[in-house]
């Protein structure tokens, strides 16, 4: 398809002309953004290459916030969660200059793991979300999951004949986030594909983990302790862990909702 192409249109033969052209190349944002672009350069005595310059970055700035969507959306976060609305204040466990240096995702770029271990309610899965989400942003491919889904998946897989298929899916994600490591025990057969997950990704791409118990405790989910041992070799070596604390940040937030009303009467 070609479009006519005239000299001397009229401001609605152009505007016509470059809505069908915007369509033609794929170019929604320019299409959207231009009418309100050209006004602001007219006002600002832009000039033709500064006009175009700002045509182009727009579409370059949405296509990016499009990109970013879309991997947010394929991580399959069961929540919003961001770094700028966790309250370091109320848990001074979580150092906020440790957070801000892994939000610059180095550590994933290294293939390193990550490690958050503490009570529920101290902010570990708000963490391992906001800083997944940061990933995405940047433009890594990230994938969440809870632990017993994982596991479940992974069984479902192996009666299937399609696990080697499904461990090289979570192989290829730049960021593996697994919740709620450590609520529940699993099998030694459960425990062994886990293992095979974390063996694929090892030194090639990162894992993050939430854990409700310390390494100490995970024999109570491991229930071999050299898998144990091996899995927790996996999840620390050249890593970061983070250790959240024991007082529930949720749990001192609802407390101090109900004492409000109290004070005020």
């Amino acid at each position: 398809m070609t479009l006519p192409r005239q000299r001397g249109l009229t401001e609605q033969a152009a505007d016509a002309a470059i809505d069908s052209a915007c369509r033609l190349l794929r170019l929604p944002s320019i299409r959207n953004e231009f009418s309100d672009i050209a006004e602001r350069a007219l006002k600002d005595q832009m000039s033709y290459r500064g006009f175009l310059a700002e045509l182009l970055m727009a579409e370059c700035d949405d296509r990016a916030r499009r990109r970013s969507e879309r991997r947010i959306k394929a991580a399959s976060f069961p929540r919003e969660k961001s770094l700028r609305a966790f309250d370091f204040d109320a848990n001074p466990n979580i150092d906020a200059a440790t957070i801000h240096t892994l939000a610059s995702c180095e550590w994933i770029k290294k293939s390193q793991p990550l490690c958050l271990i503490g009570d529920s309610g101290t902010g570990k899965s708000h963490m391992l979300i906001a800083l997944g989400t940061e990933a995405a942003m940047k433009g890594y491919r990230v994938r969440y999951t809870l632990a017993t889904k994982l596991v479940n998946e992974l069984v479902e897989a192996a009666d299937e004949k399609q696990l080697n298929k499904t461990i090289a899916r979570y192989g290829r994600v730049d960021l593996l986030c697994i919740d709620e490591l450590g609520y529940m025990e699993l099998d030694r057969h459960g425990a062994e594909l886990l293992f095979q997950v974390l063996t694929e990704r090892e030194e090639k791409n990162s894992v993050a983990i939430a854990s409700n118990e310390s390494f100490g405790g995970w024999t109570k989910t491991f229930t071999d302790p050299r898998l144990c041992a091996a899995i927790v070799d996996r999840l620390t070596f050249n890593g970061t862990i983070i250790e959240t604390g024991t007082d529930s940040y949720r749990l001192a937030s609802t407390r101090a909702r109900a004492e409000e009303p109290a004070k005020a009467d």
